[in-house]
């Protein structure tokens, strides 16, 4: 369903004649035939959905860090296109999670694993991984749970 969903969108841009549009979602292909190969290595036909949903927030997180850098070198279009293009890639992630919600999700899953020091951090990021696939910012989600565990 994701991958049909991104093929359409760039049918869709390349008719619109929308090259940032067009560009970014190749972009996008481009991450997931390489997530493709990697998992051929691993003797699995293609990439799972939520290998593809983690490579896109990947992308996203890439694409903030590079806004901060222009906008820091006084290249404010540069800092545009990025977030254009950062918009562009969320229209393929599911619903993120408010704050809220991933505060429970991550005592949930501290709860169904038993975790209880730090040494079990990878256990309940295992469980997040495989049920909140591009919902969440795993990066803070990290501290959350450190804060939790620690």
């Amino acid at each position: 369903m994701l991958r049909e969903d991104i093929q359409n969108a760039l049918k869709e841009a390349m008719k619109s004649k929308n090259v940032l549009e067009t560009n970014a979602i190749r972009m996008i292909i481009a991450g997931q035939k390489e997530k493709d190969v990697d998992a051929r290595g691993k003797g699995k036909e293609k990439a799972e959905d939520a290998e593809l949903l983690a490579m896109m927030q990947t992308m996203i997180k890439q694409r903030r860090e590079s806004i901060e850098m222009f906008i820091k070198g006084g290249r404010p279009e540069l800092a545009e296109k990025e977030e254009a293009e950062i918009k562009i890639i969320e229209r393929f992630l599911p619903k993120q999670l408010n704050q809220q919600e991933v505060e429970n999700a991550v005592k949930a899953a501290i709860e169904k694993t038993g975790a209880e020091s730090m040494k079990d951090m990878g256990k309940v990021m295992g469980i997040l991984r495989a049920e909140y696939a591009g919902q969440m910012d795993f990066g803070a989600v990290s501290s959350l749970i450190k804060s939790l565990l620690g």
